[in-house]
C-alpha cells in the first residue's frame, strides 16, 4: 500500500486549525446527525462554554456543528468576547444562552451536562476540578495543566466523581495518520526502538515592549489573573500572547509537546521519564516576553532516549516534514511522522510500498464527537485527563529542568523530584489568594 500523500507541510498553528476545522465540522456534523436521528429535541447534551477567546470561539463553533449539543451557557471575563460569542450562538441556533463573567455561576446550573474549558493554561485546573465536583463532564484544552500538581488534582477529581473527560489534543483524532503510525510501531516492524527525536520550529516575530497601563474596560483583569501572581496589566501578557509568560503557561514548547509527543506516548505506551536535562534561551525574541525561543531537551525513559528541539529551523535532514515532526529510530527501520503523513525508511532509503500491519484502531469520529459520544455512553475517551496528565507531565518536567538549569531526576510513583527541593517546589503551584485548588 502506498503511503498517503502529504498535505501542506508548512501550515502553522492558525492555518492548520482553519484547515482542519472545516473537515472536522463536516465529518462531525454528519456523525452528529446519525447519532441524533430519532431522538427528541429534549435529548440534547446541554453545555456551558468557559473561555471564548480565539481558541474557545473556535471550539464553540465545532460543538455547534453537532445537532445534539445545546449551548446553554457562555462565560468569559472579557465582555467583548462574551458578546461576540453570544451573537454567534443567536445567529446559528436562534436562541440566546445565559452569559456570565464568573465560571462558578455556570457550574451552579444544575441542568448542565458538560462544560468546555478553553481558558489560558493557568485557568484550566480550577474550573475543571470544580466542574467534576459539580457532576459535569469536561472537555478541556491542552496542555492539560499549568503544573503537575494541578494535573494530578484533575485526574483525582474526574475519577472520584466518575466524570467523562476529553482533552483537546485534536491531532490524536484528526485524521487516521497517528493511528496508522502507532500500529506500525507496535507491530515490531521497526525492531528495537531506543531513540526518538521530536521538533517544533518557532519563528514568532518580536512583540515589542508596550508600556504597562490600565486594562481595557471590558476585561476583568484581576479575575483573568486568577491564581497567578498580581502583575501590572500589559497588552502582551493577556489574551492571544499569554503563552509567552511563565505566570500563565509553559511556552510554545509545552503547547506543542502535547501534540507532537502524543504519537510517542501512544505508540510506546510511555509513562514518565526518569530524568530530563535542558538547555536553551531567548536568542531571537527582542521584547518583554519570557519563555524560550530555542530549547533542546534530553529525556531518559526506561530503555529509551528522547530528544526534543524547539528551534527556528526543522531538524536537518528532515526539512521536508516541515515545522513539526517525530522520528522513531529502530534497529530494522525508521519511521518519520508529522501531523499529516508518515514515512518508512529502511537502511536510509524511503520505502514507498510496504505491507501494513493489522489495524488496531478504528478511525475516530473526531475529538468533539468522541467526547459527545462518551458523555452518552459513559465510556472513556482516548484523550482523558488521565492520559493527558501522563503526557503533559513530561513537558512540564522539561520546563522545570530548563528553569532550574539542573538535571532533574523524577520519582513518578510519588510524583516528586529526587534530591532537589527547589525543583520539587515547582511541581505544584502556590496560588494567589483567595484561590485554592482543594
Amino acid at each position: 500500500m502506498t503511503l498517503p500523500q502529504s498535505l501542506s507541510h508548512s501550515l502553522d498553528r492558525r492555518r492548520f486549525l482553519m484547515h482542519s476545522g472545516a473537515g472536522l465540522a463536516a465529518a462531525g456534523a454528519a456523525a452528529s446527525r446519525k447519532v441524533f436521528a430519532g431522538r427528541s429535541a429534549g435529548d440534547r447534551i446541554r453545555m456551558g462554554f468557559i473561555g471564548l477567546g480565539g481558541m474557545g470561539t473556535g471550539r464553540l463553533r465545532e460543538f455547534m456543528e453537532h445537532e445534539d449539543v445545546e449551548v446553554t451557557a457562555l462565560c468569559d471575563v472579557d465582555r467583548n468576547h462574551l458578546a461576540a460569542a453570544t451573537a454567534e450562538v443567536e445567529k446559528k441556533r436562534n436562541r440566546k444562552p445565559a452569559g456570565f463573567g464568573d465560571f462558578r455561576k455556570v457550574l451552579e446550573m444544575k441542568e448542565l451536562d458538560a462544560v468546555m474549558i478553553a481558558t489560558p493554561d493557568h485557568w484550566h485546573a480550577l474550573p475543571a476540578v470544580a466542574a467534576f465536583r459539580a457532576g459535569k463532564d469536561v472537555f478541556v484544552e491542552k496542555p492539560l495543566s499549568y503544573s503537575i500538581g494541578e494535573g494530578r488534582a484533575m485526574v483525582k477529581a474526574a475519577a472520584a466523581h466518575q466524570r467523562v473527560s476529553q482533552v483537546g489534543i485534536h491531532i490524536h483524532n484528526h485524521t487516521p495518520n497517528y493511528r496508522r503510525a502507532v500500529e506500525i510501531v507496535r507491530s515490531g516492524m521497526l525492531g528495537k526502538i531506543s531513540r526518538v527525536t521530536c521538533w517544533k520550529t518557532f519563528d514568532l516575530k518580536s512583540l515589542g515592549i508596550p508600556p504597562d497601563g490600565a486594562p481595557p474596560a471590558e476585561l476583568d483583569y484581576d479575575f483573568w489573573l486568577g491564581p497567578a501572581p498580581k502583575r501590572a496589566y500589559n497588552p502582551n501578557r493577556s489574551h492571544h500572547t499569554f503563552r509567552y509568560f511563565w505566570d500563565y503557561s509553559g511556552g510554545v514548547f509545552v503547547d506543542f509537546w502535547c501534540h507532537i509527543t502524543d504519537v510517542v506516548y501512544w505508540a510506546l505506551e510511555l509513562k514518565a521519564p526518569v530524568s530530563v536535562a535542558a538547555v536553551g534561551g531567548r536568542f531571537f525574541m527582542d521584547d518583554n516576553t519570557e519563555t524560550p525561543d530555542t530549547l533542546d531537551l534530553a529525556y531518559a525513559y526506561p530503555g529509551l532516549n528522547m530528544t526534543w528541539m524547539l528551534n527556528r529551523t526543522p531538524l536537518p535532514g528532515w526539512e521536508h516534514l516541515g515545522s513539526i515532526g517525530c522520528v522513531f529510530q529502530g534497529t530494522e527501520a525508521t519511521l518519520a511522522v508529522n501531523y499529516f503523513k508518515h514515512e518508512l525508511f529502511v537502511k536510509g532509503k524511503r520505502v514507498e510500498d510496504f505491507k501494513r500491519p493489522a489495524q488496531l484502531f478504528e478511525d475516530s469520529p473526531g475529538h468533539i464527537r468522541e467526547f459527545l459520544n462518551s458523555v452518552r455512553s459513559r465510556k472513556p475517551t482516548t484523550c482523558s485527563v488521565e492520559y493527558a496528565h501522563r503526557l503533559t507531565k513530561g513537558g512540564l518536567l522539561g520546563n522545570i529542568a530548563f528553569r532550574t538549569g539542573r538535571h532533574v531526576r523524577w520519582d513518578d510513583a510519588r510524583e516528586k523530584v529526587i534530591g532537589d527541593s527547589a525543583a520539587d517546589r515547582m511541581v505544584t503551584r502556590r496560588y494567589r489568594k483567595p484561590w485554592k485548588l482543594s
